[in-house]
């Protein structure tokens, strides 16, 4: 809250206008003199209309300087994100139930097509929408494609109707939910306590006996940002430091674009489904992001979201 100051050093009197911004466990007082002298109630009241946005100003910029990821989007950014999550709710809101079934479960087939095929499923889409709509087994598919799409569909689900935040325990299910009849009930659902690797990747993933340590700071950059930060920011950081991680021994990948399109919803931002067609693209920017390069990760996110908003406009 912004508030007058006055100071008294020797025979002057001396305004200021304030604001105390809380940065980790401390107060940072910011301060613009307003003047000196015998200044009126209405001038000062006039003074502090007139620069409360300058004040503002010079305190988002000291906080940009310091935190880069509060100046990853622009103003125009932000209006834009604001505009689409505006669009998406008026159009989707105007489309007969009827077509929404029809939406719900294009995006279900699209969504999960996708993600399985980013990580080497060779069932097409039409096989996926097969399964998925009309309960056909496609031939020449192993059992293991079979309940990837299966299993997705009911993770999908799964996060839809949860009302709550994510814990370990959220992201332990969505695991579970995942890799049912796929992984040993040794591995589906708990941290990995073996070394993995990612294919073409440097960066090797933490070692086992890090990973709970890694998870829990985690958690709680999350826990801490979640208001901080604009959704798309938040939802980005997450899903590459979630990556990194690499928690599981199998079904990283899909178990965090799941936990992607969460925290878009928990912030009434349209869910949005990375194509298998991007993956070289989300690969990129994903490692870029680990990097310490967010940029092209919430560009990708951006462009979806508009291209989510474009299939309900009528």
């Amino acid at each position: 809250m912004v508030y007058l100051e006055k100071k008294e050093i020797g025979k002057e009197t001396y305004f200021y206008l304030v604001k105390n911004i809380r940065l980790n466990k401390q107060f940072k007082k910011f301060r613009i003199y307003l003047g000196k002298g015998k200044i009126s109630k209405i001038k000062l009241q006039e003074l502090k209309s007139k620069y409360s946005k300058v004040l503002g100003q010079r305190i988002k910029n000291y906080l940009v300087l310091h935190d880069p990821l509060l100046g990853l989007l622009s103003k125009k950014q932000i209006k834009s994100l604001d505009k689409i999550k505006r669009e998406y709710k008026k159009h989707y809101k105007k489309l007969p139930r009827e077509v929404r079934e029809k939406h719900y479960e294009d995006f279900l087939v699209r969504f999960t097509y996708n993600t399985n095929a980013i990580e080497g499923s060779t069932v097409t889409l039409n096989e996926t929408r097969l399964i998925l709509l009309d309960k056909i087994t496609p031939p020449n598919k192993t059992l293991r494609e079979l309940k990837e799409v299966e299993n997705h569909k009911s993770a999908f689900e799964f996060i839809l109707k949860y009302k709550g935040d994510i814990t370990n325990q959220f992201v332990f299910e969505i695991h579970r939910i995942l890799t049912t009849g796929i992984l040993s009930k040794s591995t589906s659902g708990k941290f990995r306590k073996v070394q993995v690797f990612i294919a073409g990747v440097e960066k090797i993933p933490p070692k086992p006996k890090f990973i709970e340590k890694e998870f829990k700071d985690l958690m709680g950059w999350y826990n801490k940002n979640k208001k901080k930060y604009h959704p798309v920011i938040l939802t980005s950081y997450f899903h590459a430091a979630f990556e990194g991680i690499h928690p599981f021994i199998d079904f990283n990948g899909r178990s965090g674009r799941l936990l992607l399109n969460f925290i878009l919803m928990k912030h009434n931002v349209p869910i949005i489904d990375i194509k298998y067609n991007d993956r070289l693209k989300y690969y990129e920017s994903l490692r870029k992001a680990q990097e310490g390069n967010l940029g092209p990760f919430v560009n990708l996110i951006v462009k979806y979201l508009k291209d989510e908003l474009n299939k309900v406009k009528v």
